[in-house]
């Protein structure tokens, strides 16, 4: 098991946000989170990530209960994050943004190994994260996501806000990355199309609570769940 949340409960300034969340990660498989604005995916993925710490529950990452260590020691154990709006530092180059995350010079056969599901990244690799378009800083995200060459990749809502044009491309380097063998976990407002051929495994999420677990192509056919995610 890659990562496993066992009955978590998570609340932000007395309000409960996560609601006895149950959900899991294998080896090589990329799992879709899918839920309205508000229902709780980000939280998710920060409690994974170690950036919030549960009221109750577990989490687990390779096989171990994680849920008292800091981000920065899951990280190290192989976890890596694409934040949702990229968080690009606007005044580095892009490579400069790639030796931050990755704690200091790239070695050069590190950077080939990242720059070949991203090779457009090497276009502008010495141009400022603020002089970046918006596809392009989320081949830069997703790129400083895989630096460390981690075991479980979160990406929370990488194809928001994109172009068509964008986002074909940043789901044809996620399936790319899939095949390597990495696992991932992938936050969606709930276009499900966008996610086709790519996700293994989905979970519908609202108000905190895991409303559907299934396949991807199931959760468009499973009427209740559809309900509790859109409202229709």
């Amino acid at each position: 098991m890659i990562a496993k949340l066992e009955d978590v409960v998570v609340e932000i300034k007395g309000v409960t946000v996560l609601r006895g969340v149950n959900l899991e990660v294998r080896e090589g498989e990329a799992v879709a989170l899918i839920g309205r604005n508000g229902a709780g995916k980000t939280t998710t993925i920060k409690t994974i990530m170690g950036l919030l710490r549960p009221k109750s529950g577990r989490v687990y990452l390779l096989d171990e209960d994680v849920t008292q260590k800091p981000a920065h020691e899951r990280a190290n154990m192989g976890i890596g994050y694409v934040p949702e709006g990229r968080r690009i530092i606007p005044d580095l180059t892009a490579l400069e943004n790639l030796e931050i995350a990755y704690g200091g010079k790239v070695p050069e056969d590190l950077l080939e190994w990242v720059l070949q599901f991203v090779p457009d990244l090497k276009r502008f690799l010495d141009r400022k994260g603020l002089y970046l378009s918006g596809g392009e800083q989320q081949m830069l995200a997703i790129a400083r996501g895989l630096i460390r060459k981690p075991k479980l990749l979160l990406l929370d809502e990488p194809l928001e806000g994109l172009a068509p044009k964008i986002t074909a491309i940043v789901t044809k380097t996620l399936k790319q990355i899939r095949d390597e063998g990495f696992s991932m976990l992938i936050s969606e407002s709930g276009i499900v199309k966008r996610l086709e051929g790519l996700a293994t495994k989905a979970y519908g999420i609202d108000r905190g609570e895991i409303v559907y677990e299934g396949s991807l192509e199931g959760i468009l056919s499973d009427e209740k769940a559809r309900s509790r995610i859109w409202g229709v």
